[in-house]
């Protein structure tokens, strides 16, 4: 191909044009990489956009998120969406007068102003009331005295994590290192928690978005003991943290209800339970080796997560996420079944797997593709993941590193997710390609996939409606008995 046709392939018009008044075409290919540094640029500008700013609110009504809005040079909130999950609200609009009342308690304010009444008594606001499309909007940092004036309450507010609590709700915490060998990080709640978790090199994180975890006495708790010597407590942006320090990998699981989260050395993980059906038991291999093919070759390995002792996420009050994702694993099963692809459901019964003991069975299993399966109560439709792949570790002849399994069919993971979601959305189910540090997906040695289940619009208990998961599941079966020919190339 000449360089010309070349050129008019790559370049912008413009660029194009001034080629043909004679330019020379190093000066093009010149003009072409400015513009792509321009581009890249522009790219990393945009991925380096900081988080949308939010305030958490906790109380015995709800536990809820804001936006937060810059205005001025200031932070505001909108005093509507702070009071509607707490009670009956109303707001009216009248020029630049904005009338506001909760429950008995009326409030009065002017746009542009920093005074308002509430309850018949002037309040003074740290910067000017604004009215925008007849939306009252508050400085964030007056909640901490506005709020207990309206409520007749105790309020109390950290402006510089955007947490707020009202009355008694916080949930407090104790940690402890036990004695034993290896040791193991117990920490107890006053109430129960379901927090998100993720693994890095020496560090296991937790984020509490949802619950009013509340700080120590010191945000950085120390412990004897080397293999996991300290944890820290951080809350920013309307969301509590706490890591885990340690000099070995780690997992964490819940317990009590939730109430008691145990961390522990993964190679500490209790041994799995036998399956209920004897011809579908597998040896388990060490971590990182080889494993002996399995009797029965299975296309998917449907791996339901949680099980046992732990829980998963409290998706109502009576929904446990471990029950509503074996629900869903034994519709998938049998959806997959009926299209001819043999599937291997690796939990079939309220058990306890680690995620060690998950991708062993797995990798002895040698599927065609392995499917993790979650819930959620947030959002709705379907959230496809593949693994975050941490930094690359050393292999060592045949034994690949365990934490990067996945490295070499990473690609075609990433290809038939988003590929999936896509057959998802034509099907008229909402549905996104992920990328996240989800283990087990990075030990494992096929195609991995996280599929993680959320309920139609505004109504949780449907996520273990029949109709709802066999919709899904069938859904799911279909997209990929149509990718089947490239997940048994891949295999």
């Amino acid at each position: 191909m000449r360089w010309n046709k070349i050129l008019r392939l790559l370049a912008p018009a413009p660029a194009f044009r001034w080629l043909s008044r004679g330019r020379s075409v190093p000066a093009v290919a010149a003009l072409l990489m400015f513009t792509a540094a321009v581009f890249v640029a522009f790219v990393r500008l945009l991925s380096a956009a900081p988080e949308e700013k939010r305030i958490a609110i906790y109380s015995t009504a709800a536990n809820y998120t804001l936006p937060v809005l810059d205005r001025n040079g200031d932070e505001y909130v909108g005093l509507l969406e702070v009071f509607e999950p707490l009670g009956n609200v109303t707001a009216k609009a009248n020029g630049n007068h904005w009338k506001f009342r909760y429950n008995d308690v009326e409030s009065d304010f002017t746009a542009g102003k920093t005074r308002g009444r509430i309850h018949g008594s002037d309040f003074a606001l740290p910067s000017n009331f604004l009215l925008e499309n007849r939306r009252g909007l508050v400085p964030l940092s007056c909640l901490g005295t506005l709020m207990p004036r309206i409520l007749g309450g105790p309020v109390t507010f950290n402006p510089n994590s955007r947490r707020l609590f009202i009355g008694n709700v916080a949930v407090h915490f104790t940690a402890q290192v036990s004695k034993t060998t290896p040791p193991k990080l117990v920490i107890n709640f006053t109430a129960p928690v379901s927090p998100s978790i993720a693994t890095e090199p020496g560090k296991l994180r937790m984020m509490f978005t949802h619950e009013a975890v509340a700080a120590p006495g010191s945000p950085l708790l120390t412990f004897d003991s080397k293999i996991i010597p300290s944890a820290s407590f951080q809350e920013n942006n309307g969301a509590a943290e706490l890591v885990v320090a340690a000099g070995v990998p780690l997992i964490a699981s819940l317990s009590h209800d939730g109430r008691t989260l145990t961390v522990e050395p993964i190679a500490q993980a209790a041994p799995a339970q036998a399956p209920q059906n004897p011809s579908s038991v597998i040896a388990s291999p060490a971590a990182g080796s080889t494993a002996p093919a399995a009797s029965r070759r299975y296309f998917a390995v449907v791996d339901p997560s949680h099980g046992g002792e732990e829980r998963g996420a409290s998706l109502t009050d009576q929904l446990a996420e471990k029950d509503a994702t074996l629900a869903f694993g034994r519709r998938l099963r049998q959806e997959l079944d009926a299209r001819g692809l043999a599937t291997l459901l690796l939990r079939d019964g309220d058990t306890t797997l680690s995620l060690d003991q998950r991708a062993s069975l797995t990798n002895s299993a040698r599927p065609a593709v392995y499917i993790c399966l979650h819930a959620t109560s947030q959002g709705n439709g379907i959230r496809v993941y593949t693994a975050l792949i941490p930094p690359a570790a050393e292999n060592r002849g045949p034994f690949l590193s365990w934490d990067t399994a996945q490295t070499a069919f990473e690609p075609l993971s990433r290809s038939i997710a988003t590929i999936l979601a896509t057959e998802l959305q034509n099907k008229e189910i909402p549905a996104r390609s992920l990328i996240a540090p989800l283990r087990p997906l990075n030990n494992i040695t096929t195609t991995a996939l996280g599929i993680e289940v959320a309920p139609p619009p505004d109504d949780v208990s449907q996520l273990t409606s029949a109709a709802y998961q066999q919709s899904i599941a069938a859904a799911v079966a279909i997209g990929l008995s149509n990718l089947r020919d490239r997940l048994e190339a891949g295999r």
